[in-house]
């Protein structure tokens, strides 16, 4: 029999990426990344408002050809035996929620001539906070009278969703409102791009993105009803009818490649085209997700997921992202958390607080740091930082958070800070994680993917170290988009020579990579310092604090001075 292979397609906040995985031994042949043109490193911002992330439509439609074209390239370098005909499915993962103003054939108004450059045009990309304040207004209504919608979300509605930005582009970009036949999730474009039919109400929308950041929940009969969205702006009402009334699980198929993507891409008509979902989403289902484990994906930003099943007993857990049937796997509740910046936070340090004299490039820079911070003992630096440079997804979901380094001097150095922005932000992991088992749900492994996981043993070692559990990493790189690979070839089926379910795929295509157990010794002190993030999160997090600080510098330099003895 011929070798089957699946393709899955990663589109990231910089970049996207192609991916052709064999389906018999999960060998992941090829790869093609394509950085996005347009902005900065593919991000749109506006000066006058550091909250703005936008990005250009027009990258994903010449990301997908690229990518794909050089990954079956790469593919017959490989395996001279390797046919893209023998490709039988794709998936499609992206960053959510971002979603893009579309007209009544689905084409992004960003590529209208009569919208040309309009930044309120473009995709809203996950990390726009500009809609703050809608967020906020969202929370409070449902408060009142929707609580049962903030139940599945945690407890706060956030500005990175769904109906904060579409309320924001009503009040501040109103003609983008106003021609917009709907809106659409960049998970959901990709794949009606790809099989040929983009308008609104024929594009199979995914749970994913629609559970987690759309508030869509079959207890209520899907999305927020008309009275609510009413008293949040009559217009949202009026825009309920022209989104959608129902979603899929990854699993199913948004449709088949269409014959003009096949002609363009060297890949035979009528492959299964899977239904998208978000890349933290798939990146846990190529990390090996399942019941009890928690996979932690690590990148610009993190996200970290769970599941449970969807026949047993689930509390709504304050300060999550959403739990949602179906959005990880098929017959369970998808539980979302995460941090709202975690590499972004090492990059911003880099790129603007290292000097030149730690090395010519950024990875120069990168690599002495590590080094020079893998010398010093637990605390030794004296220093304390807050993880919140781009606000606090979970628990506090408070986009109004800054980040905070406490206990510098004059004798503070470029590695030791670098040192305390890692334990920042492996302190707010933890809080994560105590979190979700103190409403009831049990974490027996911590499997971590992505770049940061792959790429940065000190940072491993001391997530090991803080939350005094070993710290696996999953042995795909490329996690993601090794995940949208198994949707694509599940959507296929078994008469394609696909599979019949996730959990068979994943026998077959996943595994795990180094483990980093931690340090007693290392843990105990961290365990002091934990304390001290804790009240330093309490106080500048919560309301509800009230208390002195007078102690936190005092602790911390006492813990320094017993460290350097």
């Amino acid at each position: 029999m011929n070798t089957r292979y699946a393709l899955g397609m990663d589109f990231g906040t910089n970049s996207c990426r192609a991916l052709i995985v064999d389906l018999e031994d999960g060998q992941e042949l090829a790869t093609s990344v394509f950085e996005y043109p347009s902005g900065d490193h593919g991000v749109l911002s506006d000066p006058k408002d550091p909250n703005v992330a936008r990005q250009n439509p027009r990258d994903y439609t010449v990301g997908i050809e690229v990518t794909i074209k050089e990954a079956i390239e790469r593919a017959r370098d490989v395996r001279v035996s390797f046919d893209p005909s023998n490709i039988i499915g794709i998936g499609v993962d992206t960053t959510g929620s971002s979603p893009m103003a579309v007209d009544q054939y689905g084409i992004p108004l960003a590529c209208l001539p009569e919208f040309e450059g309009d930044l309120d045009a473009m995709v809203w990309l996950w990390k726009d906070h500009s809609s703050y304040d809608e967020a906020a207004r969202n929370t409070e209504l449902a408060g009142r009278i929707r609580p049962q919608y903030l139940g599945k979300i945690g407890g706060v509605y956030s500005s990175e969703w769904f109906w904060s930005k579409i309320l924001h582009c009503r009040n501040v970009a109103p003609h983008i409102f106003k021609a917009a036949a709907s809106f659409v999730e960049f998970c959901d474009y990709i794949p009606a791009l790809l099989t040929g039919d983009t308008r609104p109400g024929m594009i199979q929308r995914s749970v994913c993105a629609a559970g987690h950041k759309a508030m869509y929940n079959g207890a209520w009969g899907g999305l927020p009803d008309k009275e609510f969205l009413a008293a949040l702006d009559p217009s949202l009402a009026d825009l309920r009818d022209r989104l959608y009334s129902s979603v899929a699980t990854a699993d199913k198929r948004a449709g088949t490649l269409s014959p003009e993507w096949a002609e363009k891409l060297g890949l035979p008509r009528g492959i299964a085209v899977a239904v998208g979902a978000f890349d933290a989403h798939m990146g846990a289902v190529g990390a090996s997700i399942r019941e009890g484990t928690l996979v932690k994906i690590l990148g610009t930003s993190t996200c970290d997921i769970m599941v449970w099943p969807s026949n047993r007993p689930l509390a709504d857990i304050g300060g999550v992202c959403g739990i949602v049937d179906g959005s990880v796997l098929p017959g369970y509740l998808g539980i979302e958390a995460g941090q709202s910046a975690v590499g972004d936070i090492f990059l911003w340090f880099v790129n603007h607080l290292v000097p030149d004299s730690f090395g010519k490039t950024t990875e120069e820079k990168f690599r002495r740091l590590e080094t020079l911070a893998a010398g010093q003992r637990v605390g030794e630096h004296g220093l304390l930082a807050l993880d919140w440079n781009n606000g606090n997804r979970t628990v506090l979901v408070d986009v109004r958070l800054t980040g905070l380094l406490l206990g510098q001097t004059l004798h503070t150095q470029p590695y030791e800070i670098y040192r305390a922005l890692i334990e920042s932000t492996a302190f707010g992991a933890l809080t994560i994680i105590n979190r979700i088992e103190e409403f009831g749900v049990p974490i027996q492994e911590i499997v971590n993917c992505g770049g940061l996981a792959s790429k940065n043993a000190l940072l491993m070692q001391i997530y090991a170290d803080v939350t005094g559990r070993p710290m696996k990493v999953s042995g795909s790189d490329q996690t993601p988009a090794l995940g949208a690979a198994i949707f694509g070839a599940v959507a296929a089926g078994e008469e394609a020579g696909g599979f019949s379910n996730v959990r068979v795929a994943q026998e077959k295509m996943t595994r795990v990579g180094d483990t980093f157990n931690p340090d007693p010794t290392a843990h105990k002190v961290y365990q002091d310092l934990y304390r001290l993030y804790h009240q330093l999160h309490e106080a500048f997090g919560t309301k509800e604090w009230s208390g002195s600080m007078f102690n936190v510098m005092k602790d911390l330099l006492a813990l320094r001075d017993r460290q350097r003895l």
